[in-house]
């Protein structure tokens, strides 16, 4: 094991906090003995806390989610401390048919009737309470497992959890989302209140091939989003959120056969973490589906992982009121528990759930407890699902990866940390590292942020690493690792590294909103920022075709002299949109193309070179054909065309 001195944390998603923000969060609820103790099962705020909280340690880390002598995996796990009271009690494994609930007690709540639910899959099922559970008990589960329905031959199992104590995030505060300085988006007439980032291209692409970018704004300044940009730094497609939503980790994943938009969306609270759902939309920016954390947790920001056969991976955060007082922290504090759920997709049920308290010791962070504040000691960032059913994690503040068993839960090695597994080589040391991704040869990669306090100041810049991995000999060696030039980088936060399929990387700068492609020689193919004073989470390039089922966006006023009309147009989302055919006439019934225009940007504009009543647009592919058609909208005075886009003129 090695020794270091603790880092006090950095902030998490590389924005300054506000004196609100950083006033919340202490406390946590299971005792290490699981002897059923605990303190009252409400939620409270660490400002007029007075006691000490639960014990939240567990006292051993040996936890496995498998029922001896079976092919079961349950979760909460047996001997675990982290059960949220709203848990279901999920059996995977087995046909649901086979898996019989005899009881489940809570030592303070009682029996619990339920219904057993069966997963999409085929593979096991849930039994959901009626009623949730309280905190700080401890739960009794008996069932029969293996004999079909009518028939005797299951064995049977008896363990039991313990019900953490919730914090209440419901005082916690936001990020802060100031305004953007107009020099950083672009606006149009044909999206009043759009503000969109400027993506500025400082290296021209040499790789068509890798796609468009796709990325996110906020949490930080600005209108928050999703993004979708050409290559050569051209607006394809801005989800802009509206009320405090956020928008992050903007991908493309298959989902029952289709190449669909993924991300999350929701609130991110000052603490480093999001509150909200994962969103999977086809490539018409129809919403297909929408996964949500279960078990009394809400989906997190930071990974959504789609599997096979209609499974998810996410994260999830769980404060809890624990007593830290034997990690240096108070008797009435709070922790940030880590989650990672294998969600149903189908039905919403939570198929297994991992716990970072109950498997990672809290003395192996990076980071000690704050004062006034809840400690976020492991920071899960990234969910990596493999063909075998393994798990590979990242934990941010930990400085290290995990490999997770599927189903089991346990860990069989780490990358890094203050316990690697591995005789860690020269540059294989990481610090504040995100999105863990194991490759097909076996190699890891890694995105390493890198901003050590502790290392010189002309080390300071982030990487994203290519290490190869010696399990037999137990040594980690660097392959390869990439830096950006002119400057080299250094990101607070946040980050990550993509691997095409042609071996080019691409490269997320995080904190620092850049966007990098890499030849397998380390070249640089292409490079492209948003306003460094703004935010993203992760960058990627996908080859993309959109077409929305919303129809273009079209409106038109008479010019200054009034003997003449200006037309704009856009369809947000769409591509292959070569040229605009425009139609006009004195009623919305009665238009006549009066002329086609090539498509220049985002948002096109023309001027017919007479007034006209009723205008409507074409989208025209490059061979000619329509894709789409306008509505008909009326032409405006010139006056009334000022305040349309909230700019001046």
């Amino acid at each position: 094991m090695t020794t270091r001195a603790k880092r006090v944390t950095p902030i998490t998603m590389g924005v300054a906090l506000t004196a609100t923000a950083l006033l919340a969060l202490a406390g946590c609820g299971s005792s290490a003995k699981g002897d059923g103790t605990s303190s009252s099962s409400s939620s409270k705020s660490l400002a007029s806390a007075a006691s000490a909280a639960p014990a939240c340690l567990p006292a051993t880390l040996k936890i496995s989610a498998r029922l001896p002598g079976s092919s079961v995996d349950v979760s909460p796990a047996p001997g675990s401390v982290t059960a949220n009271p709203g848990t279901q009690i999920s059996f995977l494994g087995l046909p649901a048919a086979r898996i019989h609930v005899i009881s489940v007690t809570g030592a303070r709540s009682g029996g619990h009737v339920g219904r057993l639910e069966p997963y999409s899959q085929g593979d096991g099922a849930s039994f959901v309470p009626d009623k949730p559970f309280q905190a700080g008990e401890r739960v009794e589960v008996r069932a029969t497992i293996g004999a079909a329905a009518g028939s005797t031959g299951g064995k049977d199992y008896h363990y039991g959890f313990r019900v953490d104590t919730p914090y209440s995030t419901t005082a916690v505060g936001e990020f802060p989302n100031p305004t953007a300085p107009p020099a950083d988006y672009q606006s149009f007439d044909t999206l009043p209140g759009v503000q969109a980032p400027v993506l500025t291209v400082t290296v021209p692409d040499r790789d068509p091939g890798a796609g468009d970018v796709f990325t996110t704004n906020g949490p930080g300044p600005g209108r928050y989003g999703a993004l979708i940009y050409t290559p050569q730094g051209r607006l394809v497609w801005f989800d802009q959120m509206a009320g405090g939503i956020t928008a992050d980790d903007l991908s493309v994943q298959s989902y029952e056969g289709q190449r669909d938009l993924t991300f999350w969306q929701g609130r991110v609270l000052s603490l480093g973490f999001g509150q909200g759902a994962d969103v999977v939309m086809n490539s018409s920016y129809q919403t297909v589906a929408t996964v949500r954390g279960g078990n009394g947790l809400a989906a997190d920001l930071h990974d959504f992982q789609i599997a096979a056969d209609g499974v998810a991976y996410i994260t999830a955060y769980n404060p809890i009121d624990c007593d830290l007082s034997s990690a240096g922290g108070a008797r009435d504090d709070v922790i940030l528990d880590a989650a990672m759920q294998e969600i149903d997709m189908r039905t919403g049920l939570v198929r297994w759930e991992w716990h970072s308290l109950d498997h990672v010791g809290v003395m192996e962070s990076e980071t000690s407890p704050p004062t006034g504040s809840a400690w976020d000691w492991f920071h899960l960032n990234s969910i990596d699902p493999e063909p075998d059913g393994n798990i590979l994690i990242s934990a941010r503040n930990m400085w290290a990866a995990y490999q997770i068993q599927g189903g089991t839960g346990q860990i069989l090695w780490r990358l890094g940390g203050l316990d690697s597994s591995f005789a860690m080589g020269p540059g294989t040391r990481t610090a504040w590292q995100h999105d863990a991704r194991l490759l097909p040869d076996g190699e890891i990669t890694l995105f390493d942020d890198g901003s050590d306090p502790t290392e010189p100041f002309e080390d300071h810049h982030s990487r994203a690493i290519r290490i190869a991995l010696d399990l037999a000999n137990h040594r980690a060696s660097l392959v390869s690792a990439l830096i950006h030039p002119n400057p080299p980088l250094l990101a607070a936060s946040q980050g990550n590294m993509q691997t095409l399929a042609d071996g080019n990387t691409v490269v997320g700068y995080g904190g620092v909103p850049e966007i990098s492609e890499y030849a397998s020689s380390g070249e640089l193919l292409f490079d492209a920022h948003l306003p460094y004073d703004l935010i993203f989470y992760r960058g990627f390039r996908y080859p993309w075709t959109g077409r929305p089922l919303t129809p273009p966006a079209v409106v038109a006023n008479a010019n200054n002299t009034s003997l003449e009309t200006i037309v704009h147009m856009s369809w947000n989302g769409a591509t292959g949109v070569a040229s605009w055919r425009v139609l006009a006439g004195p009623r919305a019934s009665s238009l006549q193309p009066q002329t086609t225009i090539a498509s220049t940007g985002f948002e096109s504009q023309t001027i017919l070179p007479e007034t006209f009543a009723y205008v409507a647009v074409e989208a025209l592919d490059s061979g000619g054909h329509v894709l789409a058609t306008s509505r008909s909208v009326k032409v405006e005075s010139f006056a009334s065309a000022f305040p349309r886009a909230g700019r001046s003129r």
